[in-house]
């Protein structure tokens, strides 16, 4: 391979990983912090990527529709968490099946709101030469926003007073509230974080996906792969999961076909969880 190529390869490679750091992170906090199984993670992001496509369309500024998205979709999180969720913690099946019909009711909502057929947002940012190929510089700016993300949940679980009383009111509940803490208000903000997270996620791959009631489901699998074998540490897990999945995903898509990339996560996934059931960062403890 000639360098040039290669450094198209790699920037494609680091930009997929980024994508999937975007999309699991926010099923990861649910997950990691709350032990909740969201299985309407997909149609928040989905609800981001429409968010983002009716902004654009109402001002003309992607950018302030990505800037809306997040916002959208934690209120989404609040009345989600606040009408559903709360009455299910600790009732794993039931809030499966809660969380499954409602990605039934957010799909067909939005398919009567905006119609079945795909639409798509032009990709801001354009294209720099690399050698004689081309490459798009909205895959630098995903990669930059992963580590954004990244370090933005790292700051609120770590250095905020709402980060210790969530992850208190998680690992130490009875404690916590002897403590006083209010387990009911974090439980609501921590769901609405990782909804705002999907939402940023929908908002973010809309102009390289295309916007659909399904998007969803293109990602979802890919999203819980992740989280299950990341492991129990929120960031550490996500990130380290994300990187070796995408890896062999990207590397094997390159060299025979996208389908067997997808074949290749899900091989390798297996495998990983053959040899670590808990993941790769099962000698932390859970949290972030």
């Amino acid at each position: 391979m000639r360098p040039d190529e290669i450094l198209v390869v790699a920037l494609g490679m680091t930009a997929n990983i980024a994508v999937l750091v975007i999309v699991a992170l926010g099923l990861s906090v649910i997950f990691g912090m709350m032990r909740v199984i969201n299985l309407a993670h997909g149609e928040l992001i989905m609800l981001g990527a429409y968010t983002v496509l009716a902004v654009t369309r109402a001002t003309g500024s992607i950018w302030l529709g990505m800037a809306a998205a997040p916002v959208v979709v934690a209120l989404v999180g609040v009345a989600v968490e606040r009408l559903i969720i709360r009455f299910l913690y600790g009732r794993i099946l039931d809030t499966m099946l809660a969380t499954w019909g409602l990605s039934l009711v957010l799909v067909q909502g939005v398919t009567i709101l905006f119609g079945p057929a795909t639409q798509g947002l032009a990709t801001p940012l354009g294209n720099f030469s690399v050698g004689t190929y081309s490459a798009s510089w909205y895959g630098f700016f995903l990669i930059v926003m992963a580590a954004l993300l990244l370090a933005a949940t790292y700051l609120v679980f770590k250095r905020t007073r709402y980060g210790l009383e969530a992850r208190a009111a998680t690992q130490l509940p009875e404690m916590a509230a002897a403590l006083g803490v209010d387990a009911a208000r974090s439980h609501m903000i921590t769901f609405a974080f990782g909804a705002a997270l999907a939402g940023t996620a929908g908002a973010l791959i809309a102009p390289v996906t295309g916007v659909v009631p399904t998007i969803g489901l293109a990602f979802i699998a890919r999203a819980f792969m992740t989280v299950i074998v990341g492991g129990p540490a929120v960031l550490l897990g996500t990130t380290a999961a994300a990187s070796l999945l995408g890896v062999f995903e990207n590397l094997v898509s390159y060299l025979a076909t996208p389908f067997l990339g997808q074949g290749a996560l899900l091989a390798v996934a297996i495998l990983i969880l053959r040899v670590l059931p808990t993941g790769l960062s099962g000698g932390r403890q859970r949290g972030v």
